[in-house]
């Protein structure tokens, strides 16, 4: 393991351990007890400058070696010329025409369906795929919803990784279909996400996998991070450093929540830019949940501790964020408290007109789970938790064409005319065009 890693904190007891100690979590609390990664930031700020950085010509969550878990010279000869050289880095559009109906001045939305399987489950996974082979396994497995299996499978296919992946059957067939054309071992398992969950962790041990489950493997909180430092460093150009630090973090981040990673990753990846002295403000972290599906939003409003919670019965159109009992809890609470934000849920129906808000808005086309993140916003302008003036972020985690069915839920179907310009004519002066000049001067 690299000179820059101090070891493993447990986010339960504080305990720390070596990282030869101890494989996923604390052996004082089982599965429950998630560990943190420690880094020695002294060391860090030596290699590594916002300047380095700045004319750092990579493109991709790799320009963060210096900050990631994984030995840099045996990570790039791995990668080297592979679908995992170019996770990250995906682009940060401004949006100022939903700032405006919102009556916001500044927002952006940050579209991870830009990944390589089109979602932000590769941050994670490319780190997954590169600790599989630096450790010496010979297959790596994950339980998921979709998202993070097609992100597995997928970076697996490139470097010719073997992977066994645990998926409920209720899981959208897209994603289903690219888990096989990536040839992984798919397992459908007749219940939950929850069951797929624990069916992987009792499979992992048994046949010697390695086992990349979120809140359950310290190191995949380390691959999400990386989007706190992508929105900061390019943020910073857009409006400029404050003068008091050389990245520009924004007021606030919206993000989609099922197991609670990305919220904990997120701000792990904000906790080291103040570490490091780069950012001057911890933005407010928002956690966005479907109302069927909210279980941290009620744990929340009851001042509940991760441990607390008890499992519940879920069910939404989002489907890569339902979760029972959200498995990075502890985490994500604690994210939202200490950066001061706020859970909020949202239901189907609000999540599915924000699909189409989103693809208009700003042309990013997000699946429900993603489009979640821009719901949260609408209500929390309702709700009167935005100022006007903040800069805000809103982290759009997964790409619409990985549930076409529930796209479709959002729009009017299309017009049918027959192949003569005099159905088209009396189409176009029926529809909503009104007979329009159909955009020529006339």
């Amino acid at each position: 393991m690299s000179d820059h890693i101090l070891g493993l904190k447990c986010t339960i007891c504080g305990a720390e351990y070596g990282v030869d100690e101890v494989e996923y979590v604390c052996p004082k609390h089982g599965d429950e007890g998630i560990l943190d990664v420690v880094y020695d930031y002294d060391l860090i700020a030596r290699r590594i400058s916002p300047d380095k950085l700045a004319g750092n010509p990579i493109r991709s969550i790799w320009r963060y070696l210096s900050l990631l878990p994984v030995e840099p010279e045996a990570t790039q000869r791995l990668i080297e010329g592979t679908a995992l050289a170019s996770v990250g880095w995906t682009p940060l559009y401004a949006a100022p025409r939903l700032a405006a109906h919102l009556g916001l001045r500044h927002l952006w939305v940050k579209d991870d369906g830009r990944q390589p399987t089109a979602s932000f489950k590769d941050r994670a996974s490319a780190i997954a795929v590169v600790k599989t082979r630096q450790l010496g396994y010979e297959i790596v497995t994950t339980a998921s919803t979709g998202n993070a299996a097609a992100a597995l499978s997928g970076l697996c296919a490139a470097v010719s990784q073997p992977n066994v992946i645990f998926v409920p059957r209720t899981a959208p067939q897209a994603k289903i279909t690219q888990l096989l054309v990536f040839g992984a071992t798919v397992l459908l398992v007749d219940g939950s996400y929850d069951d797929a969950f624990e069916l992987c962790l009792k499979a992992a041990p048994e046949f010697g996998w390695y086992n990349r489950n979120t809140a359950y493997n310290p190191y995949m909180t380390e691959g999400k991070k990386t989007a706190a430092y992508e929105i900061c460093e390019q943020l910073t150009p857009r409006v400029g450093a404050t003068g008091r630090s050389p990245l520009q973090a924004p007021d606030r981040i919206f993000i989609p929540v099922g197991d609670g990673c990305i919220m904990g990753g997120v701000h792990k990846g904000l906790q080291d830019l103040l570490a490091l002295g780069w950012i001057d403000h911890m933005p407010k972290l928002m956690g966005v949940q479907a109302a069927g599906s909210s279980p941290l939003v009620d744990a929340w409003e009851r001042g509940l501790e991760g441990l607390e919670m008890k499992p519940v019965q879920a069910h939404s159109i989002a489907d890569s964020i339902v979760s029972g009992l959200p498995r990075d809890r502890i985490k994500a609470l604690r994210a939202v408290r200490r950066s001061r934000g706020a859970f909020i849920r949202v239901n189907d129906e609000e999540i599915i007109a924000a699909i189409p808000a989103l693809a208009q808005g700003c042309g990013v086309f997000a699946e429900p789970a993603a489009a979640a993140a821009y719901a949260g916003l609408v209500k929390a302008v309702e709700q009167g938790l935005v100022d006007a003036d903040e800069q805000v972020v809103v982290l759009a985690t997964g790409s619409g064409l990985k549930d076409i069915a529930s796209a479709m839920k959002s729009v009017s179907e299309p017009l049918f005319v027959e192949p003569t310009m005099d159905s088209l004519r009396r189409q176009m002066a029926s529809s909503a065009w009104g007979g329009a000049s159909m955009g020529r001067e006339q």
